[in-house]
């Protein structure tokens, strides 16, 4: 049984990041709030490590997709554990980090198909960090790597479809190459997305809405710019008009 790998549809590929509450009914309240709005909702590490699996629990109770994003990097076997793990919470979107290795990939996506066929759940997309959008050339420098972040995006991400995900998380800047490199098939989640004048934080390579689905995204990942806006719903609208600009501009460009 297999989801919808991805769409057109201006709301549903827009992610919005739930790392936030006091309290879990308070994180819950988010949802409540806009999930006439957006079509999934991201659960982080800050989210997961406070409030558990509930949170995803209490999400699609409410009918609402989830994205896992826990990152999973550690050695196969644990890795595809996890896999399993997130696959019986039934979420639309999981990923794993693309520096844990060929091996460590392929053994979470075969265990994920496995537990598929054995239950009859749905698939979920399974994807692969690449470089983190608060990375720049700089860091990977000091990090030991001898290539920009451009580079080891595009290397990762060929070894991430050869290991079988479903696509990758990636900065705006590097959709075209992955694009060119992996196919218009291979899921791209872009997280980063700011204002054009606002990027106040610790994002180094960022792009706007527009900007980023105009150059190919399947989905965004926002967070921080609807959660301090003056209306987070208000602003929410404001950002599916502009996917839906970005996908106009996309259509003119193909």
């Amino acid at each position: 049984m297999t989801r919808i790998t991805w769409n057109r549809n201006p709301r549903e590929m827009l992610i919005f990041a739930l790392d936030i509450g006091e309290d879990i009914d308070d994180a819950i309240s988010w949802v409540k709030r806009l999930e006439d709005h957006v079509g999934i909702f991201k659960i982080g590490k800050e989210s997961f490590t406070q409030y558990g699996p509930r949170i995803i629990e209490k999400i699609r109770e409410r009918g609402k997709e989830v994205f896992l994003d826990l990152k999973f990097h550690d050695i196969p076997n644990t890795v595809a554990g996890a896999a399993v793990g997130a696959v019986k919470h039934g979420v639309f979107m999981f990923n794993v980090h693309a520096l844990g290795g060929r091996q460590m990939m392929e053994e979470a996506v075969a265990a994920v198909n496995r537990v598929v066929k054995e239950t009859g759940v749905p698939r979920p997309m399974i994807l692969a960090v690449t470089v983190l959008t608060s990375l720049n050339d700089g860091d990977l420098t000091q990090l030991g790597f001898n290539c920009p972040a451009s580079e080891l995006t595009l290397r990762l991400s060929k070894i991430a479809q050869d290991s079988g995900v479903s696509g990758v998380v990636a900065s705006a800047y590097d959709i075209e190459n992955i694009r060119t490199a992996c196919g218009r098939d291979f899921i791209i989640v872009t997280p980063g997305i700011r204002d054009a004048l606002k990027r106040d934080d610790d994002q180094k390579r960022t792009a706007t809405v527009r900007d980023a689905i105009m150059r190919g995204a399947d989905y965004i990942v926002v967070g921080r710019p609807i959660r301090k806006a003056v209306d987070p719903v208000q602003k929410v609208e404001e950002i599916v008009n502009e996917i839906a600009e970005g996908l106009a501009m996309r259509e003119k460009v193909v």
